[in-house]
């Protein structure tokens, strides 16, 4: 083979058009829904020779305002760009409860004179779905129709949870068994996954990474002070969604509990939205939390290593989790964690360097905050680990997969 022959042929190989379908993409109505995906994406179509076009479908709902949560669904565009990626927005049929079992099929529907379109002009060369089910059905059979390979990243939930729902359990067997190759973010999840059908063979591990120009360690008093915050006192931080899952209610508990003890000096800020609020709101007032606990409400991404940096200590309850990206970020500035001993946690908290992993109960909360709050930690150490897993890195391994299955399908 010649030089010119090679180098033609390389160039081949390293062009890539990449179609990803996910509901889970950031949107003009909300900036950070699904922000870990648009990251590792927007890397991935960094590469030479690589283009990216994103399908974000979103349910159907007419632009009646007396229903405030399906409301905004209807005034997402069509079409937008989202930090230079061309984003698509159909729109799907979503009927509550039994008819969860049909998302896949109504998504795959809404989607397809969108794609067809898209197609005509960017003739992709692989799906790229993110969360496998309803997403990763549809996604499959997108690629049956349009005779494209298909990789389906799991995140967590679509697994974890969807494999006890009888009615979506073996759709997701389905969904696993019919994909050209499985991405799982954790090891432990994928365990799980292989449990369910999937064949380990064609299963890779590609945990999520951090924009290690965004977070990193910086002085703490230098953050308090862009923040307004006072030099002084402890500071715990969590940024989680206000749901059950996440724990938050639990937190405050604990809170609570050492309060009781004696043990105030310290402030709790708790970043993010969610249905819970009005719960939290009422167990915080319940128990004199006021002056400690602020629920701060949603944070641009941009604007969150000044939080994580201005913390002493971070936080996450949760009940499950894939890879979750806010303990890398708290990492990334150099701060410690405690979290719950679950799914992919213990995989990034492998050192106890690194953070203290707790039980899901408000005893075990409250235990491993004061001991963690009394712990001599090592900052620089802590930012140095949660530095070695950037985006690029991810897009490198994200890059070589779709590179070894495209060029599978060509030969």
């Amino acid at each position: 083979m010649g030089p010119l022959v090679f180098r033609t042929l390389v160039s081949e190989l390293a062009a890539m058009k990449i179609l990803t379908f996910t509901t889970l993409f950031p949107n003009t109505n909300n900036p950070n829904f699904g922000i870990f995906i648009k990251n590792r994406m927007k890397a991935v179509s960094q590469i030479p020779g690589v283009s990216l076009k994103v399908v974000a479908p979103v349910p159907w709902f007419p632009p009646l305002k007396i229903f405030k949560k399906w409301y905004s669904f209807s005034q997402i565009p069509k079409f937008e760009i989202i930090d230079g990626i061309e984003v698509y927005h159909p729109r799907f049929l979503v009927t509550p409860k039994l008819g969860m079992s049909l998302y896949g099929f109504w998504m795959f529907l809404g989607g397809l004179r969108c794609i067809r379109e898209i197609q005509k002009k960017f003739p992709f060369d692989l799906l790229d779905a993110h969360y496998s089910y309803p997403d990763g059905l549809a996604a499959i059979l997108i690629g049956y129709k349009f005779k494209k390979p298909v990789v389906i990243t799991a995140r967590g939930s679509d697994v974890t949870l969807y494999r006890k729902l009888p009615l979506i359990k073996n759709l997701l067997r389905t969904t696993f068994k019919q994909a050209n190759s499985m991405v799982a973010v954790s090891h432990s999840l994928g365990e799980l996954m292989v449990a369910e059908g999937v064949d380990r063979k064609k299963l890779s591990i590609i945990p999520n990474g951090i924009d290690s120009h965004r977070f990193f360690y910086v002085d703490r008093l230098q953050a308090r002070q862009k923040l307004g915050l006072k030099a002084n006192g402890k500071i715990l931080l969590t940024v989680c969604a206000l749901v059950e899952l996440k724990g938050i209610h639990i937190l405050v508990e604990a809170l609570h509990l050492l309060q009781q003890r004696g043990i105030k000096d310290f402030n709790a800020f708790i970043i993010g939205e969610g249905e819970m609020r009005p719960l939290l709101e009422g167990k915080i007032a319940n128990y004199g939390l006021e002056a400690q606990v602020k629920l701060i409400g949603q944070v641009a991404n941009e604007n969150l290593p000044n939080w994580y940096n201005a913390s002493d200590l971070f936080f996450l309850g949760s009940s499950r989790e894939g890879w979750p990206n806010v303990v890398c970020e708290a990492q990334a500035c150099g701060v410690p964690v405690v979290a719950t001993n679950v799914n992919g946690i213990p995989e990034i908290l492998d050192s106890d360097e690194l953070g203290i992993m707790v039980e899901r109960n408000p005893e075990a909360f409250a235990e491993g905050i004061q001991q963690a709050l009394t712990k001599d930690w090592s900052r620089e150490l802590i930012a140095r680990k949660g530095q070695q897993r950037t985006w690029e890195n991810v897009a490198c391994e994200v890059h070589q997969l779709f590179a070894s299955l495209v060029s599978n399908e060509a030969n």
